[in-house]
């Protein structure tokens, strides 16, 4: 059983034009051998972007690529002919599946934008690629919100849930029962245990579900919880 704090300031970057990405896990040149993934969760990526700016078209495969923004909005276009703006507080899942081309970039009339983006092995490799938007529910004030997986929108990792949660000062909110959690403050601070996390700083979980999250100051939590 284990509850471990890594820390916001101590994740590695990288900066390209326009665009900061905070990388959570090892990461293309930042390798890090004692930090490859948690469960299915490879990659946990906090990008912020100029408008305007991002990632021109390139290729994926044998992903679950899970986006939530939030700030501004977030143009989506890729191979299966799917174009979308992904508003702040929606979540996309693209499928890779055995091969795809993707583009994101900030949409230029809304401001910089700012998403955090996860990169999960699928239960299945191969199949055709796909992509969703904008079923998932809108996370309301106080509690956890299913947003990818369970209730919302559906991904190709057994298991695999994204919830969120916008607490007020002095809210809590119980953690799921999954056996291992990656519980990340995306903005404001939050308590668990007597340990603070502020913006950018999350936990990793195994074998202690149910622990309680209390918000010292507003904050949007985004937590993934697999069951196995």
């Amino acid at each position: 059983m284990a509850v471990a704090l890594y820390a916001g300031s101590r994740r590695s970057s990288s900066a390209g034009a326009g665009r900061l990405t905070r990388h959570s896990f090892s990461f293309g040149p930042h390798y890090d051998p004692a930090n490859l993934g948690f469960g299915p969760l490879v990659c946990h990526n906090d990008d912020l972007l100029d408008p305007g700016a991002g990632y021109g078209e390139h290729p994926h495969s044998e992903l679950e690529i899970v986006t939530w923004v939030l700030e501004g909005s977030l143009v989506h276009t890729d191979s299966t002919g799917a174009r979308h703006v992904v508003d702040a507080g929606r979540a996309q899942v693209l499928s890779a599946g055995a091969g795809i081309r993707h583009s994101e970039v900030a949409d230029a009339g809304s401001g910089r934008c700012r998403f955090v983006q996860a990169w999960l092995r699928p239960s299945e490799p191969g199949g055709q690629p796909s992509y969703v938007v904008g079923e998932a529910p809108t996370p309301g004030s106080g509690g956890l919100t299913e947003v990818v997986g369970g209730d919302g929108l559906p991904i190709g990792a057994s298991g695999a849930r994204l919830l969120v949660a916008r607490l007020a000062a002095g809210q809590s909110v119980t953690l799921p029962e999954d056996p291992r959690q990656h519980v990340f403050a995306a903005t404001g601070s939050v308590d668990l245990a007597g340990t603070s996390l502020g913006d950018g700083d999350a936990f990793r979980i195994e074998g202690e579900p149910g622990r309680v999250v209390t918000a010292s100051a507003a904050a949007e939590l985004l937590v993934w919880s697999f069951s196995a």
